[in-house]
């Protein structure tokens, strides 16, 4: 194409070289005669214009030539590997995929994801620090641009609106029935949300103010709402987030709506309380109704939780808690769509995938926002959507009523005898996916501290080790080999540690001083097969002090292997004192595990009914290392609580969470196991008057 198109140019250049000779009359061959010019020969200028017009259309011709050269070869770069991007963002034409790489402000598709492949596109979204979540948050458009919001923006209703940029659409907003022929009180900041299938199934609604409380109630009696999901603390960094639109005890009246507090369970990571609601107005429908409110109170003041275990207990709770028929359940953070639109797209998403055996984040999320703008407001929340949905694909659902332990853990009779210990090394070896997270153990890891160490593996994580007073001039000291660990209804409930050394027993006492810690937890021998496992902390008579502390023991009895000291810890700084009682149990072997349960059964019961008595302050827990032991008892403590409290149990998860909060935490396979044991043994001995079978 090229070569014929400069032939032309040649050819053409020369014709009108000799046209123009011509025209102008200039001397040829013969010099003896003149030629008159011809009568018809065109004017030299328009020659010279005729010229220009040709040169131009031979250039386009040249261009054109070019580009069809040009994306003939674009198209040959273009191979099979090149059909699919990595990370999961796939175009219906290659041509647009190329474009697309060369302009990243171009337009984007993102499909649907296999649940098969979830784990591998997480991995890439996540990469560079999150670019690709980043990159895909912001391609999501920002609501319905054909949305009018003319209701929120009258006058009357600007002061109800909590921030005046999150406003619901007039399409899709919740009408509350007029009070008195007003058409302003017809007016509450919330919005229609779809689930996956089901039209209306949430209301998403801005925390309600003082001023709005009544207008919230009444919303929820009118729209026959059995359940609220209540996203955010009612302050946050000092910030108000949230008015309290409940009475902590007892019973208020809200316009026209009376609640009266009928329970209140406070769990580690949610806070369930139930009302109930009756109109005082007499509209046809007077009778009372309960109305379960589930308050997620682990969201952190920054950004999205930790890990997405507690919010997937939490949404598996409001699921099982919202009666089959009830009105929408209203769902509200402080603005109604960051945290609010997070929970409501994993709920779809969970569905989706049980469905279709994939999800679609992206089209999901643009959806709603065509409901209520922003919903999922920030790349973080984004990201943990992925997270949850990848959790609850990767582990499912592990949670066991105690009635069906027994049928989990005893094979069927075809089956072969080895089948239940199969499944909990199936068990086991999944929590091998809990990754060590080095990068977040800087501290323990500096020189100076690594030597407080016994095991260098297990040394606590930066984000929730116990911190000591730091001692004036004296670098480093504010450290131990300490990590604060959940319980089952109190967040840093106990306090996991190694067993002290020489050198560390008196950061140990400064520990269970600073903290307040009644209770101290023994699961080792100071030596076990002739090695020091724990150095002895503790005198054998009368006192002994370390740096300002002095311990005096006051008394020391054994009882079915467990010997119980009480002893007098005073600051001698302070002069103040205080009685800390250890529970040293002697039941695990040197080798193994316990041979049955009740000894640990016991040593739990002792432990709860001693922090009854003192306040609840953290329990100090250590074996030699710190985690094996450490973590199997503190695992049973949260399991066992949860058994007494619910009937429900989900050991899997109870170690899994450990593990994320200190490194090894249950440490083998013998020890998780153990723990289903002594959930078996407990339903044994209790089931004569607790109702668990």
């Amino acid at each position: 194409m090229m070569e014929y198109s400069c032939s032309v140019l040649l050819i053409s250049i020369s014709f009108l070289h000799s046209e123009a000779l011509r025209g102008n009359g200039t001397a040829s061959l013969n010099d003896t005669t003149t030629n008159p010019p011809k009568e018809n020969s065109p004017p030299p200028h328009l020659l010279t214009s005729m010229l220009i017009l040709i040169l131009v259309f031979i250039i386009l011709i040249l261009l054109a030539g070019y580009f069809f050269r040009f994306r003939k070869h674009r198209k040959a770069v273009v191979t099979s590997s090149d059909k699919k991007i990595p990370n999961g963002i796939l175009e219906e034409q290659a041509e647009q995929q190329m474009l697309l790489r060369r302009s990243p402000s171009g337009p984007k598709k993102y499909f649907p994801i296999p649940v098969e492949h979830l784990e591998h596109e997480i991995r890439i979204r996540a990469a560079d620090d999150g670019k690709l979540f980043r990159e895909e948050f912001n391609s999501l458009p920002p609501g319905y641009m054909q949305g009018t919001l003319e209701m929120a923006n009258k006058e009357e209703n600007r002061e109800k609106n909590r921030y005046p940029n999150i406003l619901p659409y007039d399409h899709s907003r919740v009408v509350l029935t007029q009070i008195g022929g007003l058409q302003c009180s017809d007016y509450i900041n919330a919005s229609y949300i779809d689930g996956y299938k089901e039209k209306n199934k949430f209301i998403a609604a801005q925390g309600p103010k003082q001023d709005t409380v009544n207008d919230f109630w009444r919303m929820i009696w009118e729209q026959k709402s059995a359940t609220i999901v209540m996203l955010t603390n009612v302050k946050e960094r000092k910030e108000d987030k949230c008015f309290q639109y409940w009475p902590d005890q007892g019973c208020w009246t809200y316009g026209n709506i009376r609640v009266s507090v009928e329970d209140c369970i406070v769990l580690v990571d949610y806070t369930i309380r139930k009302f109930c609601i009756q109109s005082q107005v007499s509209d046809g429908c007077k009778a009372p109704r309960l109305v379960t409110q589930l308050h997620f109170t682990s969201w952190p003041d920054f950004g999205v939780p930790f890990t997405p275990i507690g919010m997937l207990k939490f949404l598996k709770k409001v699921k099982s808690l919202n009666p089959a028929h009830a009105g929408p359940i209203v769902v509200h953070c402080s603005a109604g769509v960051g945290r609010t639109g997070t929970f409501i797209v994993i709920d779809a998403m969970i569905d989706m995938m049980h469905v279709e055996q994939k999800v679609d984040v992206f089209e999901f999320v643009a959806r709603i926002r065509n409901q209520r703008q922003q919903m999922v407001q920030t790349d973080m929340q984004y990201s943990f959507i992925y997270q949850a949905l990848l959790e609850y694909y990767l582990y499912g659902d592990t949670e066991l009523d105690v009635s069906s332990l027994e049928k989990h853990l005893q094979p069927s009779h075809n089956a072969a005898p080895n089948l239940v210990k199969l499944g909990l090394e199936e068990e086991f070896k999944k929590l091998t996916n809990v990754r060590i997270m080095k990068e977040n153990m800087r501290t323990g890891n500096l020189p100076a501290n690594m030597k407080k160490a016994r095991v260098i593996q297990i040394i606590p994580y930066d984000f929730n080790r116990v911190i000591l007073s730091m001692k004036r001039g004296q670098e480093y000291t504010d450290y131990i080999n300490a990590s604060f660990i959940d319980g089952y209804r109190q967040k840093d409930y106990f306090i996991a540690t190694q067993g002290p050394l020489p050198h560390t027993v008196e950061d140990f006492w400064r520990m269970v001083w600073e903290w307040k810690c009644h209770t101290i937890v023994m699961l080792t021998e100071v030596l076990e097969r002739e090695q020091e496992k724990c150095f002895q902390y503790w005198p054998s008579e009368r006192s002994v002090t370390y740096g300002e502390i002095t311990i005096e023991i006051k008394s020391d009895s054994l009882a079915d292997a467990i010997s119980v000291r009480d002893f007098l810890i005073m600051h001698n700084q302070e002069k103040l004192g205080r009685l800390v009682r250890q529970f040293h149990f002697h039941g695990w072997p040197e080798i193994g595990i316990p041979a049955e349960g009740k000894g640990m059964i016991d040593l739990i019961a002792a432990v709860q009914k001693q922090q009854q008595q003192t306040g609840n302050h953290p329990i100090t827990v250590h074996c030699s290392a710190g985690a094996g032991r450490t973590g199997t008892f503190i695992a049973l403590s949260n399991i066992l609580e949860r058994v007494k409290a619910e009937g429900l149990l989900d050991v899997f998860q109870a170690v899994k969470s450990l593990r994320l909060q200190r490194p090894h935490m249950v440490q083998t396979l013998e020890q998780y196991e153990f723990c289903y044991k002594v959930v078996q043994d407990f339903i044994d001995i209790f089931s004569d008057y607790a109702n668990f079978k």
